[in-house]
């Protein structure tokens, strides 16, 4: 008898849907233990199976990196890069998981960076304690607000955070952010080596340890955590917070008699003004540039996380953890005109200064002996837990820049990265301040740029509340975070152009250059406000590119359609 002639071939695949977390995340999905399912070969490849161009010859180059990327799992090493994490791929969620970003949050952020950049309010900026507090609290919240914000798209969507860029920049402008995502993360990453340097190098015997050494060694440590990925990574931040939060309970018991509360800020009254927004935005822009990686952490979280709940509990945990060091470090600074051992340790280096509040107290409960210099090292290798979040979004980010950078694995990329910033930290460890008051001003401004357009496209083009223009289905506009198609974060012809968020990013930029006060260069805006000027780059900057967004994009889904 003639068999009928089949429709359809029938062949073996491989399955995402069969793998589970841990296999998701260690990349088993395409490159560990493979499961194979019987799949219609008619049916396209899709965000389910997107490895299913196996009959493709492969070069020598992708050979190779998919062998060492068996070697990575096999020693329980992360190996998913950028490609979306599906509902069935992400960990169970439990109690425990809504207290992991307020550990997440506080570990990062409980770090000697913060406290260092506290101490430019008086010894910069000339202000009072009161003064800068209050300027160090309300930048500290509308960095975090923002930062909290992106986060909450981690679950919803699945997708790292700058792949969640493309969705308002498109493909080839999103790539812009990726790379000024990139310069922050190493530069955050450079100032945390040199700090925990400095402070190593202040605590050794006689300055036996070199900085040099000390920068090293920290590096070599964030890099080894970094390496095993994201489970690793928030198991050590789930903890790291505690024996920081001890030392610095501790440092601000024994150095706050010594804190300067009385003495105002100097200057006349406009420059008293111009000195307060300049640093309020200093410690706007040391916060919100978290923002440019926030969601990569919480992408294993599932769609059905509580995007207020997740919002409030990091946006608790971002605030108090950057308030209270900011205010050590306002405190200690604030000491050096009248107490002489910290006068001295500062013009050693920021980091001698933090071990000078440990070691040089004169309270009855001095600690001066080897108990002060074992917290100082514990500052130092808390600092550990702050460089281990932008080590890690680097190796993402670096993947986002394109598909050929994605044939490279993460651990790679970290590799790369943390040779750059330690290159760089050790060419630039003599020049602190500087950095801060230049580098971490400038680099904010392109995240509350992109933070107020990704604001506007949601409520005003995605929502159900927003314009009815054609870009989601009525029915999907309901709930956090829908009117997105998230499953097209690789397919270009599905995603906005980015035309509209380029032009308003741009001109949000050129109003951030004539406000922006640098050291470096101060715009003419800017030098309308006191004797040293007033930084309006980040409050001049939004405000420009939420006025010209809602327009431009409006013509731009008339015009395409997308």
């Amino acid at each position: 008898m003639r068999r009928k002639k089949m429709l359809t071939k029938p062949t073996a695949v491989m399955s995402d849907s069969l793998s589970t977390p841990e296999d998701a995340e260690k990349g088993h999905t395409d490159l560990g233990q493979k499961k194979f399912v019987m799949k219609d070969a008619s049916h396209p490849p899709s965000d389910l199976d997107p490895h299913d161009h196996n009959d493709i010859p492969q070069s020598k180059f992708s050979v190779y990196t998919k062998d060492f990327e068996r070697t990575l799992i096999k020693y329980n090493i992360e190996a998913r890069g950028v490609r979306r994490v599906l509902p069935h791929e992400c960990h169970p969620l439990t109690w425990r998981s809504y207290l992991q970003p307020f550990f997440l949050w506080s570990s990062v952020n409980l770090a000697a960076q913060n406290v260092t950049l506290g101490m430019l309010a008086p010894t910069i900026f000339a202000l009072s304690f009161r003064d800068a507090s209050l300027c160090a609290f309300f930048g500290s919240l509308i960095g975090a607000t923002g930062v909290s914000y992106i986060g909450t798209f981690g679950p919803i969507s699945g997708n790292r955070t700058l792949i969640f860029a493309r969705y308002t920049f498109g493909w080839y402008p999103s790539k812009l952010l990726v790379i000024l995502n990139l310069i922050v993360l190493l530069g955050y990453s450079m100032i945390d080596l040199v700090i925990a340097g400095q402070i190593l190098s202040a605590v050794s015997v006689n300055g036996s340890m070199s900085i040099v050494v000390g920068i090293i060694v920290v590096a070599i440590i964030g890099w080894l955590i970094t390496t095993f990925g994201i489970s690793v990574f928030h198991t050590y931040q789930r903890y790291a917070f505690i024996p920081q939060l001890i030392a610095y309970s501790i440092l601000y018991g024994v150095s706050s008699h010594n804190y300067d509360l009385s003495t105002p800020s100097q200057g006349d009254s406009r420059t008293v003004v111009g000195s307060r927004i300049s640093f309020l935005s200093l410690t706007l822009a040391a916060a919100i540039t978290y923002g440019g990686s926030a969601a990569d952490y919480f992408v294993y979280y599932p769609p059905t996380t509580a995007p207020v709940a997740l919002f409030s509990i990091s946006l608790l945990s971002l605030l108090c953890s950057f308030t209270f060091t900011y205010c050590i470090g306002i405190g200690l600074a604030s000491g050096i005109s009248s107490v002489p051992a910290y006068d001295m340790a500062y013009a050693q280096s920021q980091g001698a200064l933090i071990v000078a509040g440990f070691t040089e107290s004169t309270s009855p409960s001095n600690f001066n002996t080897g108990f002060g210099k074992f917290l100082s090292v514990v500052t130092a290798l808390g600092l550990v837990a702050n460089l281990a979040l932008p080590t890690y979004s680097s190796g993402i980010d670096f993947q986002v820049l394109g598909k050929n950078f994605q044939k490279i694995p993460r651990v790679v990329w970290n590799s790369v990265g943390v040779i750059i910033y330690t290159v760089c930290a050790l060419a630039g460890r003599g020049h602190l301040a500087e950095i801060f008051t230049n580098f971490l001003a400038l680099m904010g401004y392109w995240v509350i740029i992109w933070i107020g357009i990704t604001l506007e496209e949601q409520f005003l083009f995605r929502s159900r509340f927003g314009f009815r223009i054609g870009i989601g289905k009525k029915e999907d506009r309901r709930g956090w975070g829908q009117g997105y198609d998230w499953t097209c974060w690789d397919q270009p012809e599905k995603i906005p152009y980015g035309i509209a968020a380029l032009i308003a990013f741009l001109v949000g930029w050129a109003g951030a250059i004539l406000c922006m006060a640098q050291y470096w260069y101060t715009g003419p805006i800017a030098k309308l406000i006191g004797e040293h000027g007033a930084d309006l780059g980040n409050f001049v900057g939004l405000s420009w590119a939420i006025l010209v967004y809602p327009p431009l994009r409006w013509l731009e889904v008339r015009k395409f359609g997308r």
